[in-house]
């Protein structure tokens, strides 16, 4: 039954148009960004010359998956939590908004296991947002710049590494796949604030706004130490995958912190969902 009512879900969450915003939002992120680095000398004289004081070939490096890499990064950082948080603060809120919840507990069903189909249902989009994210900047970037190594710059994490073409779209695939996690969690944090009393727009709201106040307090260095307690720290983790050496067990121990966080927010919501009273 959980199949079925699953299915449902995901039909009733596809079939709704602000569900492609985010698609489209990323698409049109991709096609900007990678045609200033095409069209603007700059950015690709600055990486140039970084790759040939260190003795590499610049033209087989300024390639389709460095600048895939390059945009894949701030996208994920700053437009994929908005358009899932918009999706998940809409999973429970906007059925009590349209007068649909009530219907929907007047069949044969517990409150516990809707709330676990939608989360459900959230995850699935996740996990999709997440892949169409890196392939959409795979496609893009393959149509305007020339095949070749990764050459992986990220001085804020202190990240300086080439690889070959083949190890570079293993990397490029495993960092995609780990953005999912990242995805879902920022879906579960605005699903748990829709299982209370409050409007789509106020869950997506409240989730983006733990989740920057999060990333600002991280980020001051006079928080340097107490960095390892904000999930944001975990969600970041994913960028490691581009080292010279993936720190595998640092990057489990970060997804196995995220799991735990997604659970929590998941029996928090769903407790908040069981006392509710959804006639008020």
């Amino acid at each position: 039954m959980i199949y079925y009512q699953l299915r449902n879900e995901l039909w009733k969450m596809f079939g709704k148009k602000r569900t492609y915003i985010g698609f489209g939002a990323f698409l049109l992120a991709h096609a900007t960004i990678l045609l200033l680095f095409r069209y603007w000398q700059g950015p690709r004289r600055d990486m140039a010359h970084r790759l040939e004081l260190l003795g590499y070939n610049s033209q087989y490096y300024i390639s389709n998956l460095t600048m895939a890499v390059a945009v894949l990064i701030p996208v994920a950082e700053l437009l994929m939590p908005l358009y899932v948080a918009l999706v998940g603060g809409d999973l429970l809120a906007k059925e009590a908004e349209d007068g649909t919840l009530r219907m929907i507990l007047a069949r044969p069903i517990s409150r516990f296991r809707l709330a676990l189909v939608k989360w459900l249902a959230g995850l699935v989009f996740s996990i999709v947002l997440a892949l169409a994210l890196g392939v959409m900047g795979a496609a893009v970037a393959s149509c305007l710049f020339p095949s070749g190594g990764l050459f992986a710059f990220l001085p804020m994490d202190g990240i300086f590494s080439v690889f070959e073409a083949g190890e570079g779209w293993r990397r490029y695939t495993i960092a995609t796949a780990i953005l999912s996690a990242n995805a879902a969690t920022v879906m579960g944090l605005a699903l748990m604030f829709s299982c209370f009393n409050v409007k789509p727009a106020a869950a997506t709201v409240l989730a983006l706004s733990i989740l920057l106040t999060s990333k600002i307090i991280q980020e001051m260095p006079y928080f340097h130490d107490l960095q390892p307690w904000f999930f944001t720290y975990h969600m970041n983790y994913w960028m490691k995958v581009f080292e010279e050496r993936i720190p595998w067990a640092d990057i489990l121990q970060s997804l196995s912190i995220l799991f735990g966080f997604n659970l929590t927010l998941l029996i928090i919501g769903c407790v908040a969902f069981q006392v509710r009273d959804i006639k008020s």
